[in-house]
């Protein structure tokens, strides 16, 4: 029952033994009210607050974000030309750091920087001080940008209420800290990891931003050739082994690894994670936080889960020779085991396992295909616009005109914030496990030789994956040189 259902009733009972009958526009306005009623609350909390007799009008997003842009132009001089001692930097007692991160005005400028930080769909939020400023930078498609640049002597101010909304030690500030802050703005609600870090002008505070209510990914929308897309679908659905995915920090893996794990959780089997941290919460799979400090580690976390009766194991990352050896034991004794490795392609998971300690024979014997990805920002498609390739960007791209005549690139517009890009999307690269391949890990070949095996039996490498992005229109050669550079 809606709460003006349940309301309409309670205006009936208070009118009825009055001798009144409520009438049916009564009624209707009543029902109109009711359905308004948290909207109409919100404004008086807003008219209470400012003290003030506040009118409000409907505004496009347009007006909106001019709105924001003036509030930012005229609450920098504020700050800058205040003499204030809320902005006064040298605070040592932990009740009047508290106090300070309690104003108002830092308390708006924080929230104002967050919701400038979302507007962008920034991954991660920068609070960086120097010996003048203090620099306010988002990575946005994974480039940084500076959204902010504030006077130092708030700096204290704006990193105490950063603490204490992560529930940090507000007056700790020689050793580095981590936390979480839970967060919500408008009917989005952020989990962001926070990590401080102390510097020679003060704390450094950085904010990875987790949306919760953005969790839904599907494997079909993440960019992966048909091609690939129907080899990797494939193998996920295998009753055993284990399948890595590569690549550097912020390529992907863990979306990736989370789309998977939407896509084969069902009531038939159990899944269980070992993560650090749990970025996501996933419906229906036991996600574990693994925490170093009390002894819970990758390979601790492992080794419990695996007497928990599992189908499938999902190991956030493995980083030392115990991990990877308890993940392939896993593989070989039944268990679909999903984790993530640092390296520059597929085929450098093989050295990589090596480094640390693997047996050839081992990793053959489990591994069921290996994923290198990187992400590529997307082109606008507000401001694209269609144009013929050059002869320096053919050059440095090592193809002809030919197989490339023209590119999409992106004028900049205001709903891009003028770079041209919005969004990302991956560049793919799956090594399927072949007995040729496997002949190769057992004997200890290199990876170039198994990279080699791998293009000879179809494999397509993230650097043409890339090329086929581009000549689709959705990249630009800037963006291939700038990802697979290395490759």
């Amino acid at each position: 029952m809606s709460y003006s259902e349940m309301t309409l009733p309670v205006f009936s009972q208070l009118l009825e033994p009055q001798g009144i009958a409520p009438s049916q526009d009564f009624q209707e306005s009543g029902k109109l009210i009711c359905e308004r009623l948290p909207e109409i609350e919100l404004r008086a909390k807003i008219r209470f607050a400012l003290n003030d007799l506040v009118r409000f009008n409907v505004g496009s997003d347009d007006e909106v974000r001019r709105l924001l842009r003036h509030w930012r132009a005229e609450l920098s001089p504020q700050i800058e030309n205040s003499d204030e001692d809320i902005f006064v930097s040298g605070f040592e007692d932990d009740e009047a750091l508290t106090d300070l991160a309690s104003e108002a005005p830092i308390i708006r400028l924080v929230n104002h920087l967050f919701a400038r930080a979302l507007d962008l769909d920034a991954s991660d939020i920068h609070f960086e001080p120097n010996e003048t400023y203090l620099d306010v930078r988002c990575r946005v498609d994974g480039i940084m940008t500076r959204i902010e640049r504030l006077p130092i002597k708030i700096h204290t101010a704006v990193a105490s209420r950063l603490k204490l909304m992560a529930k940090l030690d507000i007056g700790e500030k020689r050793l580095p800290q981590d936390g979480r802050i839970d967060y919500q703005i408008g009917s989005k609600q952020l989990d962001m990891r926070v990590s401080t870090l102390p510097g020679v002008h003060g704390e450094s505070v950085v904010l990875r931003i987790l949306d919760r209510s953005d969790t839904a990914v599907e494997l079909q929308a993440l960019g992966m050739p048909v091609e690939i897309l129907d080899q990797y679908q494939s193998m996920i659905t295998q009753p055993h082994g284990m399948i890595l995915i590569t690549g550097p920090t912020g390529s992907g893996k863990t979306t990736t690894l989370y789309a998977t794990l939407e896509k084969i959780n069902s009531e038939k089997q159990k899944i269980i994670t070992v993560e650090d941290p749990v970025e996501y919460q996933l419906d229906g799979i036991t996600q574990i936080q693994a925490n170093a400090s009390i002894g819970l580690s990758f390979a601790e976390g492992l080794r419990s889960i695996v007497r928990q009766d599992p189908d499938v194991l999902m190991v956030g990352e493995i980083r030392d020779h115990e991990t990877a050896e308890i993940a392939i034991e896993s593989a070989l004794t039944g268990h679909l085991v999903f984790s993530t490795l640092h390296t520059n392609d597929a085929a450098g998971a093989v050295t990589r396992l090596q480094d640390m300690g693997v047996e050839g024979y081992l990793i053959s014997s489990s591994l069921l295909a290996i994923q290198a990805q990187r992400l590529v920002r997307r082109v606008c498609t507000d401001c694209a616009e269609t144009l013929p390739i050059t002869e320096d960007e053919l050059a440095v791209l090592e193809i002809e005109n030919g197989e490339c005549p023209q590119v999409v690139k992106g004028k900049g517009c205001e709903r891009c914030g003028q770079t041209g890009y919005r969004g990302r999307i991956g560049l793919y690269e799956l090594l399927v496990m072949s007995d040729a391949i496997r002949h190769h890990i057992a004997t200890g070949a290199d990876a170039n030789i198994i990279r080699e095996e791998s293009i000879r039996e179809g494999m397509r490498t993230l650097r043409e994956d890339a090329l086929e992005k581009l000549k689709a229109g959705l990249t630009t050669p800037e963006e291939v040189v700038r990802v697979t550079r290395a490759l």
